[in-house]
């Protein structure tokens, strides 16, 4: 009887490749996009624009799975969020902190949600710390295969930008 079983071949199974390929993927959390690989930065700062919070995602991943874990724990006056971020349940979590909630509705938005258009343009501050930081070619060119090392380096060059 023939045995076809191949147990005398070096390597692992597939089943284990294929989860060390995703433990792969994750690690470097590079995305998919229309302009090839990309990697998400989302940043909280406070209100000189100085970062106080960086999260590193896929760049196809929604903003809205990273807003409570970004916003979370802090406390403000008015909290300044892109419209990506526009989501009922992100709106009744911050107002629940006591913080004038300054969201630009989505155009899509069936209920258009009032909000202050002059405060708003306070949110400029934000887009000038990314502005920052893709003056960093490493951070704008993401040399790093890794996310932890790409991260690290955000925030050092974050750090560089505290410092100036």
């Amino acid at each position: 009887m023939a045995d076809d079983r191949q147990n005398h071949r070096a390597g692992a199974s597939a089943c284990g490749r294929r989860a060390s390929l995703k433990r792969r993927a994750d690690a470097q959390s590079l995305g998919r996009s229309r302009g090839g690989p990309s990697t998400r930065i989302h940043a909280a700062t406070e209100a000189l624009g100085l970062p106080v919070r960086l999260i590193g995602s896929p760049g196809q991943r929604n903003d809205i799975a990273f807003a409570h874990d970004l916003v979370g724990g802090f406390p403000a006056a008015a909290d300044l969020v892109d419209k990506g971020y526009d989501a009922d349940h992100l709106c009744e979590s911050l107002a629940e902190t006591g913080a004038e909630v300054v969201i630009p509705p989505k155009h899509n938005r069936k209920l258009q949600r009032p909000y202050d258009a002059e405060l708003c343009k306070e949110r400029n501050r934000i887009e000038r710390f990314f502005s920052k930081l893709k003056q960093f070619r490493r951070v704008a060119t993401r040399y790093d295969k890794l996310l932890v090392n790409f991260i690290g380096f955000v925030k050092l060059a974050a750090i560089a930008i505290w410092l100036k």
